[in-house]
């Protein structure tokens, strides 16, 4: 079941910069919102899933890896 929430206390120019990118994409202030908050709660998950993928990396490699591979696995990672 869905909740319901309400944000106090938003700045003007904040609720107005939301409102025109709302309106920019054709969505309502609601849904755009909704959208953003959705990207935000499936941040953590990508950030653990990263710093798991450059554990098993540090593991397989014996040491620090540099950027190339852990972009490497984290691309393969993904299906990329």
């Amino acid at each position: 079941m869905s909740k319901v929430m309400q944000i106090r206390d938003v700045p003007d120019e904040v609720h107005d910069a939301l409102a025109q990118a709302a309106q920019a994409q054709g969505l309502s202030l609601t849904k755009y919102v909704l959208r953003e908050l959705e990207h935000l709660a499936g941040r953590p998950r990508v950030v653990r899933d990263n710093a798991t993928t450059i554990r098993r990396t540090q593991q397989t490699v014996q040491g620090q890896p540099d950027r190339e591979m852990i972009l490497t696995l984290l691309h393969e990672g993904r299906g990329e």
